[in-house]
Order: C-alpha cells, then structure tokens, then sequence
C-alpha cells in the first residue's frame, strides 16, 4: 500500500479533482473522501492515514478543529488547503500541528510534491511565504504580546544555532542560509536538526512560529 491519503473539502468538484491527482499516482492511495472536519477525523482514524489534506473552512467541523484533533492522535500529518488571503485561521492551524499549506489553486505536480515532502517528515512552507504568513497573524491583537525577553530555552543553541533559527523566520531557505553563512546546504541541515531536536520542535514551520512566540524575532525585524 502507497501512502495513505484523506482528502476533505465541502466542494465536491475541489475534493474530487485532488482525489483523482493523488490516486493517479503509483505510490499513493485516496482511502477516503470527506465533506467536513468530522467526516475527516473519522476517516482518518478508521483508515489509519498518513496524510489529511484539509480545506480550512468546512461545516460541522472545520478544518482547524479536524486538524488539532487529528495532530493530537499522532500517526497523521496534516496540509491544510488555504485561499490564503481570505482565511484567518491558518497561523492557529501552525499551532495546532499543520505541517503544511497549499494554496487551492496549487499545480498538479506541486500537489504530488507537498504530499510526498510532508510524509517524508519535512513541512511545507514556501520561503517566499514565510514571513508574509508569519507577520500577517502575528500582527492580530492577541499575538502582540511577545515575550520581553527569549525564552531561557534558546540557551541550549549554539551561536550559530540561533542564528539559523533567526533566519529561518525570515523565511530563508536552506540555500540562502547556506550562502549567508558561507557553508554547504548539509551543514545547514545539520544545524536545522540541531535546533528542531534541542528545542523539540516537529519541523522548521513550527521553528518559525517558536523564534516570533518566545520572543527571539518580532513583527518587522529583519
């Protein structure tokens, strides 16, 4: 068996068209369809799924709770499908454990890459997204309140460590921190690793929402 995907959206023709991209696919396997967030949560746990791919907004459950539950199981890796510009949940969706987004308008092949990316244990988050995402929710009321000073949970990093982690929420990819450092990319996964597993932290997208929520980046700061 490929790996095992739920697709949910309250829009037939939308759940319909990304069943029929992932099942195409010879290492994937659509086990089940769903309408809303229940239908989703229940597919999930009946199908022991590797992947819920979750539209945002849906009725009786919307994505966002289906996502907290279904990250909360454990097993299950979530992308959430996001119009982006219109939704305001999606820094909440971070916090409840989304490994990734993808825009509803995303290419075929983009779509196949993010599910495979995701299952590898990698999140997806375009850099070219990063802080517009990041800033954007940070920027609600409730989000202002950063911590005066970092989190004493920082001091486990090395100095280059922490700047890693600094440039990855100013949503640098692997590549640019490579050149800004003047080292290879596989010395900055080291040091992506590094930080992911001192702070326990599931992948470099919850890195990001970690550097603006312990204080150690804010809103604006480059």
């Amino acid at each position: 068996m490929g790996i095992r995907v739920v697709v949910a959206d309250d829009q037939e023709l939308v759940r319909a068209g990304f069943a029929m991209i992932l099942d195409a696919q010879p290492d994937f396997d659509v086990v089940a369809e769903a309408s809303d967030g229940a239908e989703a949560l229940a597919a999930v746990e009946r199908s022991n799924a590797d992947i819920a791919l979750l539209d945002v907004r849906m009725p009786t459950m919307d994505g966002l709770e289906a996502a907290r539950r279904i990250c909360a199981r454990g097993g299950t890796r979530v992308i959430m499908l996001t119009t982006f510009d219109i939704d305001d949940y999606v820094y909440s969706a971070l916090q409840a454990g989304a490994s990734g987004f993808l825009l509803k308008d995303v290419r075929r092949d983009d779509l196949v890459h993010a599910v495979r990316v995701v299952h590898g244990g990698a999140a997806l988050l375009a850099p070219s997204v990063t802080r517009r995402l990041i800033e954007q929710f940070a920027r609600r009321p409730e989000r202002t309140a950063v911590a005066l000073t970092p989190d004493p949970a920082l001091g486990q990093l090395t100095t280059r460590e922490l700047e890693t982690l600094k440039l990855l929420a100013r949503g640098l990819s692997n590549a640019e921190i490579a050149a800004d450092f003047v080292v290879s990319e596989h010395t900055v996964k080291t040091h992506v690793g590094n930080v992911l597993a001192k702070l326990h932290l599931r992948d470099r997208i919850h890195a990001v929402v970690y550097a603006y929520e312990s204080g150690l980046v804010h809103v604006g700061q480059q």
